[in-house]
């Protein structure tokens, strides 16, 4: 006999909201402390800082290494970004509209690199691409990245696919569309947002993505968090902690965009379910 487990009442909202609050602050406090570190008038990286100053953010824009570094990680996310929303998109189409044998088993292959360590994959990747002779390529570095982004669009495109009602496009080809016409005018406008939000997961995972690197980089391909990572090996000075403000900073901003599109998808499908149709 299966029992419920309550989670009504006073006293057990009260638990939860301590155990969400205490999980929040646990996350959330490593990145409030590097923020006032960033601006540090000292020589080293402390908490907390002796003084305030720009100091840093002058010198990290003023580097070229590093400039060099965060142009070829948003390059390489950029080509990441392109192929995955492609292969995503369609692989999403593929798995929800479709109905063949191993389904279940494709869908698992996709979502994989989500599940398998990232020092595993990196490894089998590095392998293979050793065979090649394409170690220090950015273009196999790209690749290599758009391995781990397309689950993200999948699983994005595939949750809008799942909520458009298909009376809408049986309503527009009941009034004469092509199927092209009804993908292009009625099924692409509610999943756009989907795809977009699957698209800047798919930016994030690869401007931030670090094991890939350091198995497959080159001496002249160094991504920005491979710099990072070879910045702290060697100094502890306080543009590290300028370089994880301005990361962290961008990656909140797509994370708010993804949420909002999100948010804009799912109003926009109620509508459409809720008016004449």
């Amino acid at each position: 006999m299966k029992r419920s487990i309550r989670v009504s009442g006073p006293v057990t909202q009260s638990v939860l909201a301590v155990i969400a609050l205490a999980v929040m602050l646990f996350l959330i406090v490593p990145v409030l402390i590097i923020v006032p570190t960033s601006f540090s008038a000292g020589s080293f990286l402390s908490f907390p800082p002796p003084g305030f100053s720009l100091q840093w953010y002058d010198r990290l824009f003023s580097r070229a290494d590093w400039g060099a570094s965060a142009w070829l990680s948003i390059w390489i996310a950029i080509l990441v970004t392109c192929a995955s929303t492609v292969l995503g998109t369609l692989g999403a189409f593929g798995l929800v509209r479709g109905s063949f044998w191993g389904q279940k088993v494709i869908l698992a292959f996709i979502l994989s690199p989500l599940i398998v360590p990232g020092v595993i994959v990196a490894i089998a990747i590095y392998f293979f691409y050793a065979r090649m002779k394409l170690v220090g390529s950015p273009i196999a570095i790209a690749i290599a990245h758009a391995t781990i982004a397309v689950p993200f669009v999948v699983i994005n495109v595939s949750a809008s696919l799942q909520g458009v009602d298909k009376r809408l496009e049986m309503a527009a080809q009941n009034l004469g569309a092509s199927t092209f016409d009804t993908f292009r005018l009625v099924t692409l406008p509610i999943i756009r947002p989907g795809i977009f939000a699957g698209a800047l997961f798919a930016f994030i995972s690869s401007f931030d993505e670090l094991i890939i690197a350091l198995f497959i980089a080159g001496p002249r391909q160094v991504t920005l968090p491979l710099r990072m990572w070879e910045s702290m090996k060697s100094s502890l000075d306080p543009t590290l902690a300028a370089v994880s403000v301005l990361a962290v900073g961008i990656s909140v901003a797509l994370f708010l965009t993804s949420h909002w599109l999100q948010a804009r998808a799912k109003r926009r499908t109620e509508t459409l379910v809720g008016g004449d149709i």
